[in-house]
């Protein structure tokens, strides 16, 4: 077993059974060194949340950026891990009914789920997301706070990353269904995942 499946395999585990495709295998890989860079975002949000409750209650001086760094970290940690979450099923889902129905009944819901819930609604803020971003980035939007940060635009085009990065996640999904349910595209095994 290579490091990066033990990486996939343990870091993130994946609470499924379906079988990986050369595809899907490739993708939580890509996803898993992700997941890793990630956690270092965390850090640094836990930092400085740590730095401005100091500087408020402790000094008596309270830091608009700091605040806004704040907000910035948890979007980019959150919009990026989605698309983790996603790969390794480690999502929100109403466990109690789908613990009830059998493998084929779940990757059959996860099916339809993908194709009409999921990929039209990604689709959908992807391209939203693009003008968005555009007229940020062209009318050189800042922070309305006053300190607050410059360069609003960079934040708001993670929106369209951490989607892009959902898509992704999704097509490795649906790989991972349509392997299970109809023999194609063909699977690993578990030794090549």
């Amino acid at each position: 077993m290579s490091l990066d499946s033990e990486l996939i395999q343990e870091t993130l585990p994946h609470r499924d059974d379906l079988p990986h495709t050369r595809v899907s295998a490739a993708i939580s890989r890509m996803l898993a060194r992700l997941a890793a860079a990630l956690s270092w975002v965390w850090i640094l949000l836990l930092g400085v949340i740590v730095l401005n409750v100091t500087l408020r209650y402790v000094f008596g001086e309270g830091r608009i950026e700091f605040e806004e760094i704040q907000w910035h970290l948890y979007s980019v940690g959150f919009l990026l891990g989605l698309s983790v979450c996603l790969d390794t099923d480690n999502h929100v889902r109403v466990d109690v009914m789908h613990a009830r129905l059998s493998p084929v009944a779940r990757a059959w819901i996860e099916l339809y789920g993908l194709l009409l819930l999921f990929l039209p609604f990604v689709l959908l803020i992807l391209v939203f997301s693009v003008p968005f971003v555009g007229y940020s980035f062209s009318s050189g939007e800042v922070s309305d706070a006053a300190g607050g940060l410059p360069y609003r635009w960079a934040i708001k085009g993670f929106l369209f990353i951490g989607f892009a990065l959902l898509l992704v996640a999704g097509f490795g999904r649906l790989l991972r269904v349509t392997a299970f349910l109809f023999g194609a595209p063909r699977s690993l095994s578990r030794d090549q995942a």
